[in-house]
């Protein structure tokens, strides 16, 4: 195997592929990039089992051929590399050593025979659609924060992606929670998606596809079965294993009878909520929200640092209420949320609450109160 290939080329795809790589592991090869040559191209593969990832890349060819090469030391070496150098790689002979060059520097690796390189577990994915990348990255982003962390309940350490009815309109629907606050975002459905079994998109896969969404511009095909999903971009595939798993009647999280309603400017809320909670704990993070004829006044206390008091001018009449909640909670949603205004619906103290944005009926957030 012979080629030569640019500089930042080749960077812009090992950081998509080293990603996947696990900083740690007991299968070596699995440390390992593939990198094959063919074609006037060179492909990038990396896999933790799981998550596959494959990359092609133009590049000049002397001879084809194949290897697997240790795919952080390769980003590092090719990252510390000036910028606009023409990077030579090339397999010498049999003895498992490939040689990568750029100017006067030359770097000499161990790799591992092609062979030893787990093959991508074929197989048909019979679901196949396209979305607008903006519309993927939009349902990502107000959903991924909510995605639990807590191992025992794996089944929620994903998105929850289905084909749902809002309205009487099919819409593709994508839900995270963590059994304190939920997010659920929907999309009008895509051609192609109907009747899509719903699926638990891993929360390491939906790190991978953000950050390939960075640079996606086009829309992004995905096809998927009851047991993988695949996203294929320009140049870039990667391929998942779903969660095996049911999620849980969001449904029935999600309250119908709350009539409190406050409407709020979103940056003074999300300043305020900041500022208040410097004073909370630590461990419970509390902010308190008393609500009153247009007023919204938000406390923090702590036994070691003190207390603190905010007031927000607030869109609300009606029967005075006292709710606490997480501020950590209370930013993330805020964070979310686009527009102007939020609109918060309240039941009381120990029911859950719903945050929209005013100006975008597409994500609708349940946040649970907390003691205070």
């Amino acid at each position: 195997m012979k080629l030569t290939i640019e500089r930042a080329a080749l960077l812009k795809s090992l950081a998509h592929v080293q990603s996947v790589v696990e900083r740690r592991n007991t299968i070596p090869i699995l440390s390992n990039v593939l990198l094959e040559a063919a074609g006037g191209k060179l492909s990038l593969t990396a896999t933790d089992m799981d998550l596959t990832i494959v990359e092609e890349v133009e590049a000049e060819i002397g001879a084809e051929g194949a290897t697997t090469a240790p795919a952080h030391t390769l980003y590092d070496i090719v990252r510390k590399l000036p910028d606009g150098s023409q990077i030579e790689i090339a397999m010498a002979g049999e003895n498992g050593q490939m040689t990568l060059s750029a100017g006067r520097s030359t770097f000499t690796l161990t790799t591992l025979p092609r062979e030893d390189f787990p093959a991508s577990t074929q197989g048909e994915l019979p679901q196949n659609f396209k979305v607008p990348a903006t519309e993927l990255r939009n349902l990502v982003d107000r959903t991924r924060f909510a995605i639990s962390t807590e191992e025992t309940r794996y089944y929620l350490n994903g998105i929850y992606l289905h084909a749902a009815e809002s309205g009487g309109v099919p819409v593709l629907r994508a839900v995270a929670t963590d059994g304190h606050r939920l997010a659920r975002f929907e999309m009008p459905l895509p051609d192609g998606a109907k009747g899509m079994p719903g699926v638990i998109i891993p929360r390491k896969t939906v790190g991978e596809v953000r950050k390939l969404l960075e640079e996606a511009d086009d829309s992004v095909t995905i096809a998927l079965s009851e047991t993988r999903i695949q996203f294929s971009f320009n140049s870039t595939i990667l391929t998942s294993k779903l969660i095996d798993g049911t999620f849980p009647d969001y449904e029935r999280v999600i309250p119908s009878g709350n009539d409190k309603a406050m409407e709020v400017d979103r940056k003074s809320f999300r300043e305020a909520v900041d500022r208040v909670s410097t004073i909370s704990s630590e461990k419970s993070r509390a902010v308190k929200l008393a609500l009153s004829d247009s007023m919204l006044v938000l406390s923090a206390t702590s036994a070691e640092n003190g207390s603190a008091v905010e007031e927000i001018e607030v869109g609300f009449s009606g029967e005075g209420l006292e709710i606490g909640f997480n501020s950590k909670y209370l930013l993330d949603i805020a964070e979310q949320i686009e527009g102007g205004e939020a609109l918060f619906h309240f039941s009381d103290a120990a029911s859950p609450t719903i945050v929209r944005d005013a100006g975008d009926e597409s994500a609708l957030y349940v946040l649970m109160p907390m003691r205070v």
